[in-house]
């Protein structure tokens, strides 16, 4: 028998109107919208639900992004279904430390909104990120190294898909670099700052404070971090790795390809969009993913039980 992992999204994966269907159908998710809206003091449906620019800049992004996930894992639980492990990318480890049990749902939305302001204060100018398609890891960490400037990949997304972070001149400098090194395109992210960069450090900083006040719970539940792409064995190494996340790479391929090491063969993404369903057929199609992100997705667990 094979295990199933719940895995969650991160930032870009949002969009207005997501999450409705559960506000509307569900009480345990709107009760998950109505926490957020409170630990967050604002109002977090109408910033999911109503037409707004807000949804797309950070600060407001992942309160909203961790509301619609945990509204969905609520519903997906309710329904008497349980993950063996669990994973995020980026924010979205947010949403795996609350299936994990190591983090309250208050206190998740608490530091979520904290962290996305910081991360947009933080955000220094000529800041840039780039998408690396069709070249290896090696090369392209190479590129970045022998690069001037601050320039290193930011997300490790699946094979042929690499993004960089830093410096815009660092940035645009080692994309040429590696179009002319055999890369099949470099395409320039439309983002607000250098995620996943050394450039956010200060934002990671901040971070520890507000979470030096949260309560880390026993872990109950195998997830992995972003930034070792490994189980996190001691619940004392959530908040340094939380804080390191920020700052340093997301190893998502490398984090995927431990947990089908581990024998997991159905993973359930778990909020909007079907960016990660995306990654694993890259990263590997012999395992089972399905995405949840209407109530009547739902019915798709009956198939993974």
């Amino acid at each position: 028998m094979g295990k199933t992992a719940f895995i969650f999204p991160g930032q870009g994966a949002q969009y207005i109107g997501m999450g409705r269907d559960f506000y509307e159908q569900v009480p345990v998710s709107r009760e998950m919208f109505d926490l957020a809206s409170k630990a967050a003091n604002l109002d977090v449906a109408a910033l999911c639900f109503e037409e707004n620019e807000k949804i797309n800049i950070t600060e407001y992004t992942q309160i909203a992004m961790l509301a619609m996930e945990a509204a969905v894992l609520k519903a997906v639980e309710e329904k008497g279904f349980k993950p063996d492990i669990a994973a995020g990318l980026s924010l979205g480890e947010y949403g795996a430390l609350v299936a994990a049990g190591v983090m309250s749902e208050e206190d998740a939305f608490r530091v979520v909104r904290k962290r996305g302001m910081y991360m947009q204060e933080a955000v220094p100018k000529g800041g840039a990120m780039t998408a690396v398609l069709g070249l290896g890891a090696d090369a392209i960490e190479k590129v970045c190294e022998e690069t001037e400037g601050i320039v290193s990949i930011a997300n490790y997304n699946c094979p042929g898909q690499i993004v960089i972070t830093g410096q815009a001149d660092a940035v645009n400098k080692a994309a040429q670099t590696l179009s002319e090194a055999g890369a099949k395109r470099c395409i320039p992210l439309n983002v607000s700052g250098p995620f996943h960069s050394i450039m956010l450090k200060e934002a990671g900083e901040k971070l520890g404070e507000v979470l030096e006040e949260t309560e880390i719970h026993d872990i109950r539940l195998p997830y992995l971090a972003n930034v070792t792409a490994d189980y996190v064995a001691d619940k004392e190494q959530v908040k340094p790795l939380l804080m390191q996340q920020i700052a340093s790479p997301v190893r998502w391929q490398q984090s995927v390809e431990r947990m089908i090491a581990d024998g997991v063969d159905n993973f359930v993404e778990i909020g909007p969009g079907k960016t990660l369903s995306g990654f694993m057929r890259k990263i590997n199609r012999d395992v089972k993913v399905i995405n949840i992100e209407k109530v009547e997705d739902l019915k798709k667990l009956d198939g993974i039980r």
